[in-house]
């Protein structure tokens, strides 16, 4: 039983904490600017990279850069959207998530140019877990990263509920139209939705870092299970892809666990959970669980 909660559950949720992080900027965007922004992934690579230069420039802890990835990130994401997507808005969505494709494309070949191609990390060497109970044994950056994934959510969800441009975004999401005839500046939330998107995937990619290592492709390997999260909670439903990337993440580790001997399915093939999860609630559940957006 410890075996099972200190090598699948504790990484499971550590996981499903990057994905939700992730998957909240997909959902909000698609929920505000209403297309597909298949670039978020890569603009995480964007903002794990940030945070490693600058943990290597100053020398300083994985945690402590985020600040500095976030900020970067942002001014990233607010000027892909006004090169690349604002001069897109009137025209139909498959342009826009055409150019996401492009942009990803751009932010990859930036940060190979700058970075390279080779796998880098934040930090070498062996830190020992915290034993808990004589048996419980978690490592120290997966208490971080999901002591940190809950604060932030604490957080978005005050700022939802209890701000004014909170309840803008939740309305814009719900309905574009009455909120624009309500008076609402649609240019000022879009570029909330950036900051808060780009924000947390510049979070997410720090703590890819922290937990594992930082390569270009690494972004795009996390793009599916980040959209399958926004889609099992529901498009236009910030927590809702919280809760959506913890489910996932949880069940691609947990999968791979011997409950009868052997695991149900192949470590190799873990990432296509979150595929088969997609499909599912798209037949399904089309809304997500928290009835969010038809697509």
């Amino acid at each position: 039983m410890m075996d099972f909660i200190n090598f699948y559950l504790v990484p499971g949720i550590t996981l499903g904490a990057i994905y939700a992080l992730g998957a909240v900027g997909v959902s909000m965007i698609f929920g505000i600017l209403r297309f597909a922004h298949f670039a978020h992934g890569d603009l995480m690579t964007v903002g794990a990279y940030f945070g490693l230069s600058a943990v290597w420039l100053l020398g300083i802890p994985a945690l402590a850069a985020i600040p500095i990835a976030v900020a970067l990130t942002c001014l990233v994401a607010l000027f892909a959207d006004r090169a690349f997507y604002k001069p897109l808005r009137q025209l139909p969505t498959i342009y826009t998530v055409i150019a996401s494709f492009g942009v990803a494309l751009i932010f990859r070949s930036v940060v190979q140019l700058f970075w390279g191609t080779e796998s880098q990390v934040y930090s070498v060497g062996f830190q020992k877990p915290i034993v808990l109970f004589d048996s419980l044994r978690i490592a120290t950056r997966h208490i971080q990263i999901i002591l940190a994934t809950a604060a932030i959510t604490l957080g978005l969800h005050w700022f939802l509920h209890h701000t004014q441009m909170g309840k803008t975004m939740r309305a814009v999401s719900d309905d574009p139209a009455l909120a624009s005839v309500a008076g609402l500046d649609p240019e000022k939330t879009i570029r909330w939705t950036w900051i808060i998107g780009a924000g947390l995937a510049a979070i997410a990619g720090v703590f890819v870092g922290l937990d594992t290592d930082v390569h270009t492709m690494m972004g795009w390997n996390l793009l599916l299970p980040m959209f399958a999260a926004a889609l099992l909670g529901g498009i236009g439903k910030p927590l809702g892809a919280i809760a959506g990337g913890l489910i996932i993440g949880i069940a691609e580790e947990i999968c791979t666990f011997p409950f009868f001997g052997e695991s149900l399915i192949s470590p190799s093939y873990k990432s296509a959970i979150a595929f088969v999860i997609m499909l599912l609630i798209l037949i399904f559940r089309p809304r997500g669980l928290f009835k969010g957006r038809l697509l």
